[in-house]
């Protein structure tokens, strides 16, 4: 435990350093070398649940919303679920182009969670050409709901983390995809007999249907051991840009809206009507000068 804890310190050292422009020859893809930057592969920083390929521009402020109804299967008893709701609200900020941080907060055991995110590569087409984009990200998790077991559970106890690499290319103006592989690693597991290291092998994409409005989709297959009820999360929607907000509406699976919650803690199944309502709102400031968008 203590190796592990000490690869993710070194982790988080290093991410701002791959960050640097005069660090890495990953960075030579740009307007100099005649290479083309591909901009709006997603229009937000998340698909839906997962971190995406986009990044926040330097100075620029993303303040974010995300809303979990209940299942939709309990119908007018609820209200298909309106009834019961979860939120997780957050503040993302991009450092420079290539180096952005987030804090998050849910409701759901009242998780706090920091991460940060850095661009390695940049898709590029042009006389120097970049098949795709490529992102690292990690994080930390701490479970701040009060314990009403025996023994108290200590801070390192209700701490996780994750780790995470993002794949993603714009296809053309309406296709974008990526895969998004994420390691999480809880200190301390609900159930004594699951694997306290979880991986998921990620997928998005969008596909563009108008100016403004795109269709979405957000999957995990999760491999490791967990409880039996535990199922791979799975999230489709539509992207809605309006000005300076992007808004999405979706069905999904999933409760938890942090690393640890949507790939560990996902029980709802599709196929039983196990799914629910949501709505994530993004608005975006800009401090100092204005970014072109990329839509």
């Amino acid at each position: 435990m203590k190796h592990f804890v000490l690869i993710f310190i070194l982790s988080i050292a290093c991410l701002p350093c791959l960050a640097q422009d005069t660090t890495s020859l990953l960075y030579g893809y740009d307007d100099r070398t005649g290479a083309e930057k591909i901009t709006g592969t997603f229009k937000s920083t998340r698909v839906i649940n997962a971190l995406s390929t986009e990044m926040l521009h330097k100075g620029e402020l993303d303040f974010r919303i995300m809303h979990r109804f209940g299942v939709v299967n309990n119908g007018f008893k609820d209200l298909f679920g309106l009834d019961n709701a979860s939120m997780r609200m957050s503040f993302d900020y991009g450092i420079n182009d290539k180096l952005m941080l987030g804090i998050g907060r849910s409701t759901i055991l009242k998780d706090l969670d920091l991460f940060v995110k850095t661009r390695i590569l940049q898709q590029t087409k042009g006389q120097k050409q970049m098949p795709v984009s490529l992102l690292l990200a990690a994080g930390y998790i701490l479970t701040t709901q009060e314990s009403f077991a025996a023994v108290k559970p200590t801070v390192v106890d209700r701490s996780s983390y994750f780790f995470q690499m993002i794949i993603g290319r714009k296809f053309n103006s309406l296709f974008s995809a990526q895969l998004s592989p994420l390691l999480v690693y809880n200190n301390m597991t609900l159930n004594p007999t699951d694997d306290q290291a979880i991986v998921g092998l990620g997928g998005g994409a969008r596909y563009k249907v108008s100016k403004r409005i795109a269709l979405m989709v957000d999957y995990h297959y999760v491999i490791g051991k967990l409880d039996a009820s535990i199922t791979n999360p799975l999230s489709v929607g539509v992207d809605i840009e309006t000005g300076g907000h992007v808004f999405q509406l979706h069905f999904s699976n999933v409760t938890g809206m942090n690393e640890k919650g949507y790939l560990t803690q996902t029980t709802g199944k599709f196929s039983t009507g196990n799914f629910r309502f949501g709505f994530n709102l993004s608005r975006r400031f800009s401090i100092g000068k204005r970014h072109r968008k990329s839509w």
